[in-house]
C-alpha cells in the first residue's frame, strides 16, 4: 500500500528567460514502514520536493496523493485538514512553542484537532522517546537533542501516515544526530508510518531503507 506518491510532478518558477525548472517529471512513492533519505546539493530542488509532498506548494504538472487522496482540487480548508490528519512535519529547528511545557505542546495539538486523546497515549509516546521525565519542562530547559525528540513526539502524536523531516539533525552534534535518526527509524517501523528525511549528512544514511539523490530537479534512487 502506497502512503504517498508523486506522479510525473514538475515545478516551474518564472517564464521565458527567467524560467527555472525546480523539479522535472518526478515519480516517487513511499510505503508503510519505509524510512527514506533525500540528499543533494543546495539549490537542487530538495526543499521544493518536500514542500510539494507536504501540500505546501502546488506542482506545475502531475499529481500528489496521500493514502490515495489527491491534493488537487481541494479547497484551502480541506487541504489544511488533510495535511493535519495525514502529515507530520519535523524541521531543522525544533519549532516548539517557547511558553508551553513538553506536555502542553501535545495538548495544543488536541486543541487544534478539537479532540482530547488519552493521558495514557500522551505518556506512552513520551515514554517511547525517553522524554517522559521532561514533560513539565519548557523548551529553554532542554538540550538540542531533547528538543528534537519533543518535536518528533509532536509530529507523531496525531498518528500521521507520513513524516516529512527537513534537516532534522542540522543543529545537533554527531551523537545527538545519530540518536534522533535512530528514533525516527524505530518509530517509522513500529508505527508503520513512512518517513522522508531531507539531509546533507551522509553519515546518517545507514539507518535509511532507501536513499535518493536530487540534482538539478531530477530525483534518482541511489540505494
Amino acid at each position: 500500500m502506497t502512503l504517498l506518491s508523486l506522479d510525473n510532478v514538475s515545478k516551474t518558477y518564472g517564464s521565458g528567460h527567467t524560467e527555472v525548472k525546480a523539479l522535472k517529471n518526478m515519480d516517487f512513492s513511499v510505503e508503510p514502514g519505509e524510512f527514506v533519505a533525500v540528499i543533494g546539493p543546495s539549490g537542487s530542488g530538495k526543499s521544493t520536493f518536500l514542500s510539494i509532498a507536504g501540500g505546501l506548494l502546488t506542482p506545475s504538472t502531475g499529481t500528489v496523493k496521500i493514502n490515495n487522496q489527491s491534493f488537487a482540487g481541494l479547497k484551502k480548508k480541506e487541504l489544511a485538514k488533510l495535511r493535519f490528519k495525514e502529515l507530520g512535519f519535523i524541521l531543522q529547528s525544533s519549532n516548539l512553542v517557547p511558553f508551553l511545557t513538553v506536555k502542553d505542546q501535545l495538548i495544543l495539538v488536541d486543541k487544534v484537532q478539537k479532540k482530547n486523546l488519552s493521558k495514557k497515549k500522551k505518556e506512552d509516546l513520551l515514554e517511547s522517546l525517553d522524554i517522559i521525565k521532561l514533560k513539565d519542562k519548557y523548551p529553554k530547559d532542554l538540550s538540542g537533542g531533547e528538543r528534537q525528540r519533543v518535536a518528533i513526539a509532536r509530529a507523531l502524536y496525531n498518528e500521521p501516515s507520513v513524516i516529512l523531516a527537513d534537516e532534522p539533525t542540522a543543529s545537533l552534534d554527531t551523537n545527538r544526530a545519530y540518536e534522533v535518526v535512530k528514533i525516527l527509524a524505530k518509530e517509522t517501523k513500529d508505527n508503520q508510518t513512512a518517513t522522508i528525511m531531507v539531509t546533507h549528512d551522509t553519515r546518517l544514511l545507514d539507518h535509511c531503507d532507501k536513499v535518493y539523490e536530487m540534482n538539478d530537479g531530477v530525483l534518482k534512487q541511489i540505494r
